[in-house]
């Protein structure tokens, strides 16, 4: 939580707008992200409730070390807009699957062998991660720059030094109309992340659960945002930057070139069903395995308590996720400024309902309360986008929100292997022993081929687009 509040809107605060006409810079990112880090570790450490020194010691090295490497992360940040901007998409994956990769093994080898380090181990290991990052990205502009690549890639920096803080004034000193669009989008950012991770804000500074509750639920969070942080946040990343490229911001479709109206109504209905699909099958099949997965993760300590019912309830909270990652992807990328700010307003009434029914739920239902406020939260925001686009295609002959209705054999089959995998768990899980799981694995493994089999002869369509990539090569050719 200290690590997202530090991070999440600062980068909004770089007024540096990477274009060609913009010569003054105002960089005030990393100051700001210093000077929040200290403050909000001194919260962390002087205010809010801290672990006691004899189970948890090293509290205040934990805090200090997780602010630092969010300083360390912002330094990266102009790096990041950077391969965001000129669709860098294969830089992106390395640097963050390399930081990835190194953290884990890091933490792994460190826990086996030091576990009486505690947190020093992860404190260790969040620093490791930022900084690999941050390095894998400046490695390559550094390359970048040196070569002569960077003139055909129109990069907005001559020099590295250009993407620290620093105040040059040549010329215009800040470009007002795109300083008032990132304030509008930076003020998005911050409704968003309360929208996103408000849970985290009220478990944290109310206090509603104790530290048991907490540990479970993020060990539930984590496993049950596994797919996704690596399926649909990249998709969704991706997918933006298509769409903006594609479709001129603020303009109606009449008004836009007619074969890119198409095509974005063709990868967007297509994205729609992939998600959903992917969505449904967890929802259906992690009802009937979520026990087994957390006995197998963590023994009879998770699965024996609140564990499965968070995790069932957090696959239904995921097909909502991937869905709304879409809509809203879509729907930013092709907004005006005034049709942000309206949102933004909606957002806002959003934000204050999702924390007062986060707390409230959960006075009610403990640690579940979060999850069902999420779900109530994703259903709003996809209402409203979905309201957005169907607006936003009605005087055309598109309609890409039929991406949202699977045919209805294929739920007919949705249907029948969450019964049979219901009375697969009744049966032969979790108590029986291995034998017993291992046929409700086959069971869950027999299901799942005949749902994607229904899905390949009854989703042709995005069968067709997935086979023929025809995507990236729209993409190629715009570029």
């Amino acid at each position: 939580v200290l690590f997202r509040l530090i991070t999440f809107g600062l980068n909004a605060f770089t007024l540096r707008f990477l274009s060609k006409e913009i010569i003054g810079i105002v960089n005030v990112r990393v100051p700001l992200g210093l000077f929040w880090s200290l403050f909000l570790g001194w919260v962390w450490s002087q205010i809010l409730e801290v672990p006691d020194p004899n189970v948890v010691p090293s509290y205040g090295v934990g805090v200090a070390a997780f602010g630092l490497s969010a300083v360390v992360e912002l330094l990266g940040e102009p790096f990041w807009i950077l391969a965001q901007t000129h669709m860098l998409v294969r830089l992106k994956v390395i640097a963050e699957s390399l930081s990835i990769i190194l953290k884990c093994i890091l933490t792994a080898v460190l826990v086996v062998c030091l576990p009486h380090w505690g947190l020093y181990i992860f404190s260790l290991t969040q620093l490791l991660y930022t900084t690999v990052l941050v390095s894998c990205y400046a490695i390559h502009f550094m390359k970048l720059m040196s070569s002569q690549q960077s003139t055909k890639k129109s990069l907005p920096i001559s020099r590295m030094t250009d993407l620290l803080p620093h105040i040059t004034v040549k010329g215009t000193f800040v470009n007002w109309k795109e300083a008032k669009l990132t304030w509008s989008f930076f003020q998005q950012s911050f409704l968003k992340q309360i929208l996103t991770e408000g849970e985290r804000y009220v478990m944290t500074f109310l206090n509603v659960l104790n530290f048991g509750d907490q540990g479970i639920y993020d060990i539930v969070n984590n496993l049950g945002s596994l797919v996704a942080r690596l399926v649909f946040l990249p998709i969704e990343e991706s997918f933006y930057i298509f769409f903006a490229k594609v479709l001129e911001r603020g303009k109606s479709v009449k008004l836009q070139k007619q074969e890119d109206i198409a095509m974005a109504a063709t990868v967007l209905e297509s994205l729609l069903k992939l998600v959903l699909l992917v969505g449904l099958t967890i929802t259906v099949f992690g009802y009937s395995y979520s026990q087994l997965a957390l006995d197998i993760y963590g023994g009879s300590m998770l699965s024996t308590g609140s564990g499965p019912i968070l995790l069932r309830c957090y696959c239904l909270y995921v097909l909502l996720l991937a869905v709304n990652g879409i809509t809203e992807c879509f729907t930013f990328a092709s907004m005006s400024k005034e049709e942000v700010d309206r949102y933004n307003f909606i957002m806002l009434a959003l934000s204050f309902t999702f924390l007062l029914s986060s707390y409230f739920l959960t006075k009610w239902q403990g640690s579940v309360g979060f999850i069902f406020a999420n779900c109530f939260n994703m259903g709003i925001r996809i209402a409203q986008s979905i309201r957005y686009i169907y607006r936003y295609f009605r005087e055309s002959p598109y309609r890409p929100l039929a991406g949202l209705l699977p045919s209805p054999f294929l739920i007919v089959v949705y249907v029948l292997c969450g019964v049979v995998t219901g009375i697969s768990e009744v049966f032969l899980c979790c108590e029986r022993g291995w034998l017993t799981r291992l046929l409700h694995i086959i069971v869950g493994v027999l299901c799942l081929g005949a749902t994607l089999v229904t899905v390949f002869f009854t989703e042709t369509k995005l069968i067709f687009f997935i086979r023929t990539q025809f995507l990236p090569k729209y993409i190629q050719k715009k570029t």
